[in-house]
């Protein structure tokens, strides 16, 4: 397909200087009109070396309102970075509504460079197509404009480039004996960029071949571009309104889910005082040996804690914490998102909380309050939380890809005992703090959660990130099953 590219178009210097002014123009309109109706954008530029990518960039910034875009450069991945997915750190820089985000390289390095100098293996690299189509799928989904550049030029107009640079004592710094490793490599990385665009052009986030030899065709390429795309959503937002409205679900639009899962849950379950405390001792001795296998052997560790208001959660993660080096973990409080976190995915306040490998990140409460309070209680449209099963299951995945170990646990206890435990905490003063006005209005839509909660078993247990019921009627019970859940999955990984 490269090779079918003409690289021969031009723009004279006098149909450049009449048509700039305008385009430069409409783009700074189209961005005021993005940060009005707080539409994110994301530019992506890859190409090859000496393609122009810096100028280019640099051109189109020059009309942007400095306080609303971001240029990142995709250099070769931190330690940090490499103790975590390969998207994460990508996703921590995805833009806030009303936002954009320019990305000098990407994550495709994964299936370019990464692949042809083979410092990831070919499953790793194969995957990541799958990876990258999910992420540019759920940021469109979310609204996001994705305008994606490969600067294309020829291989001998690269070592045009390469030569001239180097002559220059100025500029000689910028190519490097990797740059003319490259070079040897033109037809290996032909054949990847092909690969590429043939596995990740989509209707939401399409590829643009830029024919670069020519900087004044190239730039004029990427103005229309640009605009082009911003103006097909203002339209189409101005022709289909904000869509801002919300869905109060009701039994009438809730999906059916043919068994209860919950109903089968047995919470007679128990243990005696004796039986609890040999039990713990246990459970914490070994928690604590393999937290530090854990951070030799660099596994990640994602422990999931969902339940009912007063299951117990915060006691249970207690007695898992209790002996652990407080170093290699740490314990994320979630609740209503704030202001910042509103402006994007519902995933990235969850992707930047992701622990690097060797350590454990405990989740009071997680990304399943998609598909659970923000469902029941409309803070979300049908159609966001329908499909945030599969952008759950595609995240999980992601996540085991890596080699993390995913615990998700289930508190279950029954409406009786929870009523129960509310009013002994209204009780007494110690705990008072503990219940509010809103567990109370949650508690009167029991029923409508119950079946969020077993349409959300239902959908999003898979082999790689299973659901584990966690009968916590009784507390002793419950606490000890969750430590020997997170211990055995631990253990089978190691």
């Amino acid at each position: 397909m490269l090779e079918n590219i003409d690289l021969s178009r031009k723009i004279e210097k006098e149909e450049y200087k009449a048509a700039m002014p305008g385009l430069e123009l409409k783009l700074g309109v189209l961005q005021r009109e993005a940060i009005e109706r707080k539409i994110p954008v994301i530019i992506v530029f890859e190409g090859w070396d000496a393609a122009g990518k810096g100028t280019l960039i640099n051109r189109l910034i020059l009309n942007l309102d400095p306080r609303h875009f971001k240029v990142s450069s995709a250099l070769r991945p931190t330690e940090e970075e490499r103790l975590r997915p390969f998207l994460w750190r990508f996703w921590i820089k995805t833009p806030a509504k009303g936002k954009m985000a320019v990305f000098d390289r990407s994550w495709y390095q994964r299936v370019l460079g990464e692949r042809v100098n083979k410092t990831v293996k070919k499953p790793e690299w194969l995957n990541a197509y799958k990876e990258i189509n999910a992420l540019e799928r759920q940021l469109a989904d979310d609204g996001n404009v994705i305008v994606k550049f490969f600067l294309h030029i020829s291989k001998k107009e690269q070592k045009k480039r390469f030569e001239e640079l180097e002559s220059n004592p100025s500029t000689a710094w910028r190519v490097t004996k990797e740059d003319w490793q490259h070079l040897q490599q033109y037809d290996e990385y032909a054949g990847a960029v092909e690969d590429m665009i043939a596995k990740t052009g989509s209707s939401h986030a399409p590829w643009t071949i830029v024919e670069a030899h020519d900087r004044r065709f190239a730039t004029v390429k990427i103005f229309k571009t640009v605009i082009q795309a911003l103006e097909s959503r203002v339209q189409a937002l101005k022709a289909g309104g904000e869509q801002t409205a919300r869905v109060q679900v009701s039994d009438n639009n809730l999906n059916d889910v043919s068994t209860s899962i919950l109903d089968r849950v047995d919470l007679s379950l128990s243990l005696s005082e004796e039986e609890y405390a040999a039990k713990l001792k246990k459970y914490q001795e070994r928690i604590r040996e393999l937290e530090h296998q854990v951070y030799m052997k660099r596994l990640p560790v994602v422990i999931v804690y969902s339940g009912w208001d007063a299951a117990g959660k915060g006691g249970n993660i207690k007695r898992l914490t209790q002996n652990m080096d407080p170093r290699g973990y740490e314990v994320i409080p979630i609740g209503a998102p704030n202001d910042l976190e509103k402006q994007h995915h519902y995933l990235w306040r969850f992707w930047k909380e992701i622990p690097k490998a060797g350590h454990m990140a405990i989740f009071d409460r997680s990304w399943y309050g998609r598909v659970m309070v923000e469902r029941v209680e409309g803070f979300c449209t049908e159609a966001e939380w329908k499909r945030a099963y599969r952008e759950i299951n595609e995240f999980e995945e992601q996540l085991a890809n890596f080699g993390a170990v995913l615990v998700k646990l289930w508190l279950h206890i029954d409406k009786e005992e929870q009523l129960r435990r509310f009013k002994e905490r209204q009780e007494n003063p110690y705990k008072q703090w503990k219940i509010t006005a809103e567990d109370w209005r949650n508690r009167e839509k029991w029923d409508l959660y119950k079946i969020a909660v077993d349409e959300m078993l239902y959908r999003t247990s898979s082999p790689h990130a299973p659901w584990t019921i966690v009968e916590a009627n009784f507390k002793y019970y419950a606490r000890i099953k969750a430590l020997k859940t997170v211990v055995a999955a631990i253990e089978r990984r190691l």
